[in-house]
């Protein structure tokens, strides 16, 4: 499913993304390095295993950037003018290697666009899962979307 137009979403609108990701050591290596984050929990195997969690902890920016990625194809994907902005992110779940990610969406708000007449802006409550059904990642993301596949 591609992604909505402004006037096609209401306030409780819920989705439950299809898209599952399993994480790999890859992954949390690669976007650790990429993004220059030395962080020993992620990046160093036995200072991990020293620390209160016993193994390395995903990056939390990746969890973060998954989470939303997973999102797109079923919000955003074709009708985005733009992201606004990103709040209330939170972490309440560490995500270790091999746990499988799944996210949900949610319209929490909609304002019509006062510099982009029959445009406006989304605003989503994403949450991020793992396999045992716990929220690993929450943020509200405000997005510009255009308004109608006719306008």
């Amino acid at each position: 499913m591609a992604g909505r137009f402004y006037d096609q979403w209401q306030v409780g609108d819920r989705i439950e993304h299809e898209i599952r990701r399993t994480v790999t050591e890859t992954d949390n290596l690669l976007f650790s390095t990429m993004t220059h984050n030395p962080q020993p929990l992620h990046i160093d195997a036995e200072a991990a295993k020293a620390s209160e969690f016993g193994q390395i902890l995903v990056n939390g920016t990746f969890t973060f950037a998954l989470m939303v990625g997973l999102s797109v194809g079923d919000t955003t994907l074709g009708t985005l003018v733009a992201n606004l902005g990103y709040d209330r992110l939170t972490m309440p779940k560490p995500v270790f290697l091999g746990d499988t990610l799944r996210a949900t969406s949610e319209v929490i708000a909609l304002r019509d666009s006062k510099s982009r007449p029959g445009s406006g802006i989304v605003t989503f409550l994403h949450q991020c899962l793992n396999q045992r059904d716990e929220v690993v990642c929450t943020c509200e993301r405000a997005a510009l979307l255009k308004g109608s596949a006719t306008g």
